[in-house]
């Protein structure tokens, strides 16, 4: 509401017309002081088909994405959550809010899905809480805007005026993954039954980069990522980061669906290690959007199923368990052409596979895998394609996404350069006397450390722009092992790399941005480790 009146927005005058009088006095009476971010609780109101509405006490936006506005909006939705949490509410719907505030839909959409997953982070209580969007059918740009926040939460109809996309025909985001020459590109050829992905049978072949393609599939709309072996032990880390970012924005905000993709053959450590590699990167919580499916399936044993191969080998059983029991089969030379009613056809298969990944969305009530790092990289899209759709015109939505997305993974690849060259150069020179780089980054450098045995994985770097959103994490992507007073000299250099890289314009560009700020910062304040041994002080 603007202005601590009840009556302000379009909402507020419909429930007005709905309950009438009673409703502005009820108001009156449990409204306090007008302090932004109050969230006013209206009860007992019978005319409602709900329990109870709160009014939020906005303040106009400020243009400024962090400013106080924008504070006020996180402040509000947070005070929601938890008075529905302490007054035992099951679900709470939230209009499109902001629109008689000016706040963009975009930066809106991607406040709510943040603070319901920090929310959901934070809280104690395991009841669950459905969290609904209510648009009007006919408002279809706010349709498209919350299309993400209406796929994590699970929508149903408020009222006869609530949209709710179909659910089979909104779009499922699937991520391939596994190693190189398990197959990921013939799989996705086969789920989308036409040649999509390129292939290549020679033993060093593979993906050599990053690929979505979308496709409506028996009725679903799935968009399959297929991913290069960046888990594999034989490609540079200069090869691999490109491949990273492209994956992350790519499938941001989150996919519906992990595919880890395996051979019909001896699972060994070498498997293993990709699978543990997989849940470094993104989580352990990945697993349960997780499906694992077979390439050759010639390889099976004459009337044996999946399951019963699996159940051969403890690790492999033990994973699979790990995935909810969800395991399938293919065959992309000998499987092509069988009845379709029969288990070692891919027309079998592959309805069962997406049957599969349906069960996956409905178990995580109508949601997908969400993260900090996904978040973050959303709100990043989406600022881009606000400032695409002010200078195109009539520009299509999938036209405007797909170029904010290749923006997004330019000027990701170009901060992780800069910090990546960072934290190499401030690991090499070490820390003898850095009073002064420590003064000057002390809030930062405090948040770090106190993050550190957090970090996940290497793409923690891509967090939307701030110094403490994974710096430790791009010693990891860049190959640095970091220890003792070299940790703080690769924090505080990949700290000066990351401002360095700001207007650089390619990734070579910021290197040598943040190459030449780190020499000069750390003039007076690094000194070289010994070439032979350990820093001693």
């Amino acid at each position: 509401m603007v202005g601590h009146n009840p009556l302000s927005t379009t909402v507020g005058n419909i429930l007005f017309k709905m309950v009438g009088p009673q409703l502005t006095s009820k108001f009156r009476q449990e409204a306090g002081g007008e302090m932004p971010g109050d969230a006013v609780l209206v009860e007992d109101l019978p005319e409602l088909p709900s329990n109870a509405v709160f009014f939020l006490n906005l303040v106009p936006y400020d243009d400024d994405q962090d400013g106080t506005a924008v504070q006020v909006l996180k402040l509000s939705i947070n005070n929601v959550l938890t008075s529905c949490e302490n007054r035992g509410f099951r679900s709470v719907a939230f209009p499109v809010l902001g629109a008689a505030l000016h706040f963009p839909q975009s930066m809106v959409a991607t406040v709510l899905l943040e603070e319901v997953h920090a929310f959901e982070q934070n809280r104690d209580n395991r009841t669950s809480l459905l969290v609904r969007i209510v648009i009007h059918p006919n408002d279809e740009e706010s349709s498209e805007v919350f299309k993400s926040a209406q796929e994590t939460f699970q929508l149903k109809r408020l009222t006869k005026d609530a949209h709710q996309p179909d659910q089979v025909s909104t779009t499922k985001r699937i991520v391939l993954l596994g190693k190189t020459g398990a197959g990921k590109s013939n799989l996705a050829n086969t789920i989308l039954g036409e040649t999509l992905f390129s292939t290549n049978d020679s033993p060093n072949s593979g993906t050599s980069g990053c690929q979505a393609e979308t496709k409506s599939v028996n009725g679903r709309s799935v968009t399959l990522i297929d991913t290069p072996g960046f888990f594999d032990t034989g490609r540079s880390e200069e090869e691999v980061k490109p491949e990273i970012v492209r994956c992350i924005t790519e499938c941001a905000p989150g996919p519906h669906a992990f595919l880890i993709v395996l051979k019909v053959e001896k699972f060994t450590e070498q498997e293993q290690d990709v699978i543990s590699k997989i849940c470094n990167f993104f989580s352990e919580d990945a697993l349960k959007y997780a499906a694992i499916v077979f390439t050759h399936g010639d390889q099976l044993q004459k009337g044996m199923t999946i399951e019963e191969f699996v159940s051969q080998n403890n690790n492999l059983n033990h994973l699979v368990k790990k995935c909810g029991g969800r395991c399938h089969v293919v065959d992309n030379k000998y499987w092509k052409d069988s009845k379709p009613n029969d288990y070692r056809s891919n027309q079998f298969q592959r309805e069962a596979l997406l049957n599969t990944i349906d069960k996956i969305v409905a178990e995580n009530n109508g949601g997908h895998y969400i993260s900090n790092m996904l978040l973050a990289v959303e709100k990043v899209i989406q600022k881009e394609e606000d400032e695409i759709r002010r200078s195109s015109g009539n520009m299509p939505v999938e036209e405007i996404r797909k170029q904010a997305k290749s923006l997004v993974s330019q000027k990701l690849l170009i901060q992780l350069s800069g910090t990546a060259t960072g934290v190499l150069l401030g690991c090499f020179f070490g820390v003898r006397e850095i009073i002064g780089l420590a003064q000057q980054h002390s809030a930062t450098l405090r948040k770090l450390v106190t993050r550190m045995p957090a970090v996940g994985g290497p793409a923690a770097v891509a967090m939307g722009g701030t110094e403490a959103a994974g710096l430790t994490a791009t010693a990891v992507v860049a190959g640095v092992s970091v220890a003792g007073s070299a940790t703080v000299g690769g924090i505080l250099g990949g700290i000066v790399g990351f401002n360095a890289a700001e207007g650089a314009e390619t990734p070579w560009d910021a290197a040598h941005r943040a190459a030449k700020a780190v020499m000069t910062s750390g003039k007076n304040s690094f000194k070289p480790l010994p070439l032979g041994g350990s820093k001693t002080t």
